[in-house]
């Protein structure tokens, strides 16, 4: 009788132990990664490099919507084979090795070699690279956040993700200061490529810590469907439950609403010339919003749920685009950097972990790729028309336009989604 007890004790050590270090390793992941991207931030650093190879505004909307489509189409057809996965760990490692960080060393050779004599050559690459970025993340993200899932529980989720962005955002302040610093010290081209070595340098080692979880086998793997088959099913999910059908509306909207985020930079630079160091300060006061505001919205969506943050960053980013299209100058930037920041970070912290609540735990691949894909088609082409309008009709009617869908998402989301850990319809796991 006593070999179970002891059995017992030992699993449940194993346990605690395990979800200590995967806390840990996930924690350095996610806080490495985030300061990699910081210093070549597609809200800051991205657009104002484009700004110097194109004079095209549809080529620099190209940015978030290249982006958002290799990272949200692939999901749903990569949910059907990663809920057939005992182990998403090994798929991760490769796919997010390969696709999602080996591409960044790659664009800064092309920065070096092409971006004053062929800049449309370094134009192609930069946006090829961005989108094999974002394609080898979407593929990865089902599998990944069923991994995640797995080793950090439901009620630690937002303090991890929120704490790992902040620390990354933390270290990002700094690495704003010298990414300031080595735009104004080195001649261009060479530093944007020397910024973005830099960066690669800590994205490569988030992925080492990535390697380090350790990852229970899943208790649910559900039998391998055709693709057909599988895709047949995704209609009754949405009529199943009613409410995620609503959130995903209002979401779609809300996205529509950030139309404008990459334009900020290069609005303001037209209007008040920004030099290098401008861009470092200006790329601090995102960072550092968000190293603050992701803890804030990691702490309230654990306590009040993540459905507030995703609401709260709505109305923010309307009040953005309201700022900016005020915008008297250089301060005045900042601020709408700093509201841009809340409402990313509410984003990053939220928009993935309320997904988890609406349902079962083995249907969870399934909902994360089935809400991405959905979202595609509204994240990938407004940024592109928001850019038609900047250069059509100009700044001010993009701003208004962004308003306006910003604020009805968010009256959506508020007063017509549950939120799904009181709601009837959501499965809190």
């Amino acid at each position: 009788m006593t070999t179970p007890t002891l059995t017992s004790q030992s699993d449940a050590h194993s346990q605690t132990t395990n979800g200590r270090w995967n806390f840990t390793v996930n924690l350095l992941d996610i806080t490495f990664i985030t300061l990699g991207f910081s210093m070549i931030s597609r809200d800051t650093v991205i657009p104002a490099l484009m700004s110097t190879l194109t004079d095209s505004k549809i080529v620099i909307g190209l940015i978030p919507a290249l982006w958002a489509m290799g990272y949200y189409l692939p999901q749903l057809l990569m949910a059907n084979f990663t809920e057939g996965l005992r182990y998403k760990k090994p798929f991760v490692v490769v796919v997010s090795g390969i696709g999602e960080r080996l591409p960044y060393p790659l664009m800064a050779l092309a920065i070096w070699l092409w971006a004053v004599d062929r800049p449309t050559w370094a134009v192609v690459v930069l946006l090829g690279g961005l989108l094999t970025v974002s394609t080898g993340a979407g593929i990865a993200t089902p599998a990944w956040y069923d991994m995640i899932a797995k080793v950090i529980p439901v009620k630690r989720r937002g303090i991890w993700s929120g704490t790992g962005r902040s620390l990354g955002a933390g270290l990002g302040i700094i690495g704003a200061y010298f990414v300031g610093l080595i735009l104004v010290t080195f001649p261009y081209p060479n530093n944007y490529a020397i910024l973005f070595l830099v960066a690669s340098f800590w994205i490569i080692l988030s992925w080492v810590a990535l390697t380090l979880n350790r990852e229970p086998p899943s208790e649910h793997v559900k039998p391998k469907i055709s693709t057909r088959q599988y895709l047949r099913q995704l209609p009754n999910i949405l009529r199943r439950n009613p409410n995620y059908t609503r959130y995903l509306i209002s979401r779609s909207t809300i996205q529509l609403g950030a139309m404008a985020a990459g334009f900020y930079m290069v609005y303001g630079a037209e209007r008040f010339t920004f030099d290098g160091a401008t861009i470092g300060a200006l790329t601090s006061v995102i960072i550092g919003t968000q190293a603050v505001m992701n803890l804030v919205w990691g702490s309230l969506g654990d306590r009040f749920g993540h459905k507030l943050v995703l609401m709260t960053g709505a109305f923010l980013m309307a009040a953005a685009s309201l700022l900016a299209w005020q915008a008297q100058s250089v301060i005045w930037i900042g601020v709408v950097l700093f509201l841009l920041g809340c409402y990313t970070s509410a984003e990053m912290v939220s928009a993935l972990n309320i997904i988890l609540e609406f349902c079962s735990p083995e249907d969870r691949p399934t909902y994360i790729g089935l809400t991405n894909t959905l979202l595609a088609p509204v994240v990938t082409v407004s940024p592109i028309f928001g850019g038609w309008l900047a250069e059509v009709t100009g700044f001010p009617v993009l701003f208004v336009t962004a308003i306006a869908a910003s604020t009805i998402g968010g009256l959506m989301l508020t007063f017509w989604v549950k939120d799904p850990r009181q709601a009837d319809d959501g499965m809190m796991r």
